[in-house]
């Protein structure tokens, strides 16, 4: 079977993701670019006797190497074995992408051009000829909707045709192997002029009376907290049932169920343990994870093809210069307030390394609801009389601390100018639900293979240290005992001086929310950690009530959505014999102290992964070690005023 590699080239918000996904389906992946955090799809598809591998370059307006986006896109064409350029054009302003196009004429690639887009432009009372469009260059045209589906089935077999019959783009004469602006120009505006025909526009154009709205310096900021705060509501409450399913599917009827089995064939305690705690329960942690992610894709990536993205860094763009960056980072930043893992994901969108380690080094700042669950709990303990005041206090100090570490990067290791800015704000549309959810789910299975792996092994690392060596009968006694015992005098400073306060900080790194019933274990336990009773346990009656439990879950979803508060953040005070176990090892100071250790230490292990995937483990492990050195400082600090 022959392969046919395709160079998926074009503007930005020339809607390129939606064609591929249209053409590709789940075939496409996300990965990254080698030895760059620019995001890479590609797919590869099987049509006749051929196999397309269909690689999409960077959003591009030029092949001038400016920025990291240009330099991968020139690099690819020039030095991989690129048999057929999938060219594809704005039809609402195609000018501008023929300027592209001549760009690419010098490479004497076969090309194929895809008109896209062409319902807006009708709406715009722009009409453009295909026919004569592939007259005038002698390569064959595709018209399609992408978002609708419409041409789209076209694409592959035209694919086919440009590379067996070699259609290569020919203007008239020989094109030199570098092209003028002025000859650029020339080439563009020629074409444009002989295929392009405008209409008396007679629709009113939306777009400009949204922008008046939503792009006004003040009301436009509210407008934007507004979205942001649907954004959370709906990611959190929607997902939080179906992620408490997935704890109790684990915790009341998996691991019991493994556990009865191994029993059943006399397997060693331990054995049934690690099997059902450590590798099951792995497994389950890692799961947890995904509906909340999912949701947050799923609306983010539905703001961003709708158009309203770009706005908001235009709108913000001024605010952060002061720091060094552009208006595209302040979306990662909001994302981390709702979770760490996609709002670094979600440093795709910058397009210079310095920005996005900028951004990067500030989320974990940032914090998220797992550690509200730690502050909501230790506030309402010890200071019961002003909790709010208490919580809210930390999540401004969270915010001041990720701004400071972006000065202080900006004034020594990320030293420089900030990069030009240049954003094009796109018309308003309605994405296809289908490409959303596609998006969606392929982001969603790249989190899996490479966060969720780490997270796996990692959990199941964690397990042993709080199980081992066999047969231990208390927290103390374990691997993790021994180590928090070690842990001690690191943080004595802070007013921590009891081992089981230590320990309860490892199994932390996994999650933070985590750190709760870490506690309750170690602080109560008197025999084997974590052991669970399967005697009595009925499968038929247990999954009679897992499912009894998801219907729940679904009814709870859908119905918060119509509930104006944010439920998830709803948190629950905890039993009393833990707050009054806890009341013994901290006072006041220390339990200040290590409220914001847990802020300013790395969230949790999710993060770290997910900070190594985009910006190398080296760099992410060096993070890692300047967030506990910080958070260690600043703890001391707090016990030392407070105390």
């Amino acid at each position: 079977m022959k392969k046919i590699t395709v160079a998926v080239v074009g503007n930005p918000n020339v809607g390129k993701t939606t064609l591929l996904n249209a053409v590709a389906g789940t075939s496409l992946k996300v990965g990254n670019w080698p030895g760059v955090t620019v995001e890479k799809k590609e797919a590869l598809v099987k049509f006749g006797d051929y196999e397309i591998y269909l690689v999409d370059l960077p959003g591009i307006y030029t092949l001038e190497p400016i920025s990291e986006d240009e330099k991968i896109a020139i690099d690819f064409l020039k030095n991989e074995k690129v048999d057929v350029i999938l060219n594809i054009l704005d039809a609402t302003n195609l000018e501008r992408s023929l300027l592209l196009t001549a760009e690419l004429l010098p490479f004497k690639k076969p090309t194929l051009l895809v008109l896209n887009l062409l319902d807006e432009a009708e709406k715009l009372g722009i009409e453009v000829s295909e026919e004569k469009l592939s007259e005038l260059l002698r390569v064959k045209v595709v018209k399609t909707v992408a978002s609708k589906g419409i041409g789209t089935k076209e694409v592959l077999p035209a694919i086919i045709e440009t590379y067996e019959k070699k259609l290569i783009p020919f203007v008239g004469k020989e094109v030199p192997k570098e092209l003028s602006e002025d000859q650029k120009f020339a080439i563009a505006h020629g074409i444009y002029e002989e295929v392009v025909k405008k209409k008396k526009h007679v629709e009113r154009d939306l777009t400009d009376l949204i922008d008046y709205i939503v792009l006004h310096p003040v009301l436009g900021v509210f407008i934007f907290v507004a979205i942001i705060f649907l954004l959370f509501k709906i990611a959190f409450d929607f997902s939080s049932p179906f992620v408490d399913w997935i704890e109790g599917f684990f915790k009341d009827f998996l691991i019991p169920a493994v556990i009865s089995v191994l029993s059943f064939f006399n397997a060693p305690e331990i054995v049934s343990r690690f099997f059902a705690e450590a590798v099951v329960g792995g497994v389950g942690f890692v799961l947890t994870f995904i509906p909340l992610i999912f949701v947050l894709y799923f609306l983010i990536t539905f703001l961003e093809m709708s158009g309203y993205v770009p706005r908001v860094a235009f709108l913000f763009d001024k605010y952060l210069h002061k720091f060094g960056l552009h208006g595209k980072g302040v979306i990662p930043l909001i994302l981390a307030l709702g979770c760490n893992v996609p709002a670094i994901v979600a440093t795709k969108t910058l397009e210079s390394w310095k920005e996005k380690l900028l951004v990067i080094a500030m989320i974990p700042f940032i914090s998220c609801p797992a550690r509200l669950v730690v502050f909501s709990f230790f506030a309402l303990v010890f200071f019961p009389e002003y909790p709010a005041l208490v919580i809210t206090g930390l999540y401004l100090f969270g915010i001041l601390v990720a701004f400071l570490t972006a000065l202080i990067l900006k004034k020594t290791a990320l030293k420089g100018s900030i990069s030009h800015f240049l954003i094009e704000l796109p018309p308003y549309r309605f994405p296809s639900l289908r490409t959303v959810l596609n998006i969606s789910w392929i982001h969603v299975k790249d989190f899996i293979y490479r966060a969720g792996t780490l997270i796996f092994v990692a959990s199941i690392f964690i397990w042993v240290l709080l199980n081992f060596p066999p047969g231990v009968s208390s927290p103390k006694d374990s691997f993790a005992g021994k180590i928090g015992e070690a842990l001690v005098p690191i943080f004595k400073p802070m007013g921590i001086d009891d081992w089981q306060a230590t320990t309860s900080i490892i199994p932390a790194f996994l999650a933070r929310e985590i750190v709760l019933s870490s506690m309750g274990v170690i602080y109560s336990a008197e025999g084997n950690l974590q052991k669970k009773s399967t005697e009595n346990f009925q499968f038929l009656e247990a999954i009679k009530e897992q499912g009894k439990g998801l219907a729940l879950a679904v009814k709870s979803a859908f119905t918060s959505l119509f509930s104006l508060s944010l439920q998830t953040f709803e948190v629950e005070e905890g039993e009393e014999s833990l707050r009054s176990l806890i009341k013994q090892s901290f006072d006041k100071a220390s339990a200040l102290a290590f409220m914001v250790f847990i802020l300013i230490y790395t969230s949790c292990l999710g993060t770290y992964a997910t900070m190594g995937r985009e910006i190398g483990y080296k760099l992410a492990t060096l993070f890692l070690a300047y967030s506990f050195f910080l958070a260690w400082a600043l703890g001391t600090i707090t016990y030392n005023l407070f105390k």
